[in-house]
């Protein structure tokens, strides 16, 4: 209760009770979240005595970085008690969420920082405009869209949907100047000019029609988590049942039985077919297993699986 004989006080008691300005105190009251109990005869603001409290609650809400409409929200709801709660709570999350994000934002950034000042002082103007390409956090957006135009037309979305979840690599939360320059060099290589006329897809991939693609698709996704297993294992590539659901995927699709000259046909095609090596490389660079080992990535999986069917192919030849 304030001592004044109307138990009512000014706008400067009461911004000094809580410990802020009277410029605060005088921007809430005109944001009408601190309402005014009266005038006095010369106009002067007046303030009741739970202005104390509700004013400590709008300070500690705006000293969380809550803005003015969700303090609002909340002190709305604070005075209607019939109106069930959630205000608070919805205000909180959002703001964690919102923290979370300009965090990591802010990693990205240090980590971008870094490979700039870390390079020799020649290369620093030219990783400066390739690392400032890159937005802090990073869109992966570029990386989607280069796969789409890649991929065989008229495949259904579900199938789609799976690959870009396996060949969009996700940015780390945290990541190092090295991770940094090679998400920032993916991105470079997928919105650049492609060289030459020619698609860069697989002769082997262009199975006919949209449902041949999807099976395709599908059973190298299988192929390739069970080649995967193999290379965290650090094996060698050899035949097996990666191996054997790798060509099974391409018989499939295109309708052929697997004998050993569909093997070594096929063996051969993948030989010659276009290559996206740079690509998986910095895909490869972004993730990375325990003692710093890369992780699989479908491209580095694929290329233990050909070499396994060439190795089956030559020895066949030799038998």
């Amino acid at each position: 209760m304030f001592s004044s004989y109307d138990g009512l006080c000014g706008i400067g008691e009461l911004a000094e009770r809580v410990g802020v300005s009277v410029k605060t105190v005088r921007f809430y009251s005109d944001s009408g979240l601190l309402p005014e109990a009266s005038r006095s005869a010369g106009g002067h603001r007046r303030y009741g005595p739970d202005s104390v409290e509700r004013l400590r609650m709008i300070r500690s809400l705006r000293t969380m970085g809550l803005p003015v409409s969700a303090v609002r929200r909340v002190l709305d709801e604070g005075d209607d008690a019939g109106r069930a709660g959630g205000a608070l709570e919805d205000a909180v999350a959002g703001q964690l969420r919102a923290t979370g994000s300009q965090l990591r934002a802010m990693r990205w950034r240090e980590a971008a920082l870094r490979s700039v000042q870390e390079c020799p002082a020649a290369e620093r103007a030219g990783r400066l405009r390739l690392i400032g390409a890159v937005a802090a956090p990073p869109d992966t957006a570029a990386l989607a869209r280069f796969w789409r135009a890649w991929l065989p037309p008229r495949m259904p979305a579900r199938s789609v949907t799976a690959f870009l979840e396996r060949a969009v690599p996700q940015p780390p939360e945290d990541p190092d100047p090295g991770q940094a320059l090679a998400f920032a060099r993916l991105h470079a290589l997928v919105s650049g000019p492609c060289d030459g006329d020619e698609p860069t897809q697989p002769h082997a991939h262009r199975a006919a029609g949209a449902r041949a693609s999807a099976v395709l698709y599908a059973g190298l996704a299988e192929a390739y988590d069970l080649a995967a297993t193999e290379m965290r294992q650090d094996r060698d590539p050899h035949p097996g049942e990666a191996l054997d659901g790798f060509v099974d995927a391409y018989a499939s699709a295109h309708a052929a039985a697997d004998t050993p000259d569909f093997r070594r046909e096929l063996a051969r095609q993948l030989a010659a077919d276009p290559r996206i090596d740079r690509y998986w490389e910095l895909t490869a660079e972004l993730v990375s297993r325990p003692a710093g080992r890369p992780e699989p990535t479908p491209g580095s999986a694929h290329d233990w699986l050909v070499a396994a069917l060439e190795d089956e192919s030559r020895t066949a030849l030799t038998v």
